[in-house]
């Protein structure tokens, strides 16, 4: 599939609104489809399924453990598929769990630190890929980019939220 434009890129101050928001919307599928696809890749390269994979990816983007609750609300999954991926990934020895300090009843989990590293590595050649992607980018072209994909996650989660309640 071309990623290429129908337009040069020098071409792209003649757009009209209306094509450039085209054109957002198409390559935003297009990314979101590609990305399914390297997601689906990397889980196999680092033999996990690509549910597990997300949530490895959401737990590294954590300050620290968390729940089983916490990796429902992220994953969207409910709370018993929850407690099963975090089963399996603690089978696999890809997450830890910790006696909550503040509630006996309650664990904690958090990637095991060989996963972590491991999960590293697979990453080090996609990470400076996709880095070198924003390279040519100027720092104010790079605040709209992730002001844009900030906004954008938060409406997925809510249209998630609305489609999931029956919306």
């Amino acid at each position: 599939m071309s990623t290429d434009s129908p337009r040069s890129s020098d071409a792209r101050d003649e757009w009209s609104r209306a094509e450039l928001l085209a054109r957002i919307v198409t390559e935003s599928q297009r990314h979101y489809a590609d990305y399914s696809l390297f997601n689906q890749a990397m889980a196999d390269h680092v033999g996990l399924h690509p549910t597990d994979m997300q949530c490895v990816a959401l737990l590294d983007m954590e300050p620290g453990p968390v729940s089983t609750g916490d990796i429902a609300r992220l994953t969207g999954l409910t709370s018993g598929s929850a407690t099963r991926l975090v089963d399996r990934l603690v089978k696999a020895g890809i997450v830890e769990r910790h006696a909550d300090p503040h509630d006996r009843r309650r664990s904690l989990v958090s990637l095991a630190p060989e996963a972590r590293r491991r999960i590293g590595e697979a990453w080090d050649t996609p990470g400076r890929a996709f880095g070198a992607v924003l390279e040519g980018y100027s720092d104010s072209e790079l605040a709209v980019i992730a002001d844009y994909l900030h906004r954008a996650a938060e409406v997925g989660r809510s249209q998630a939220q609305r489609l999931n309640s029956g919306g």
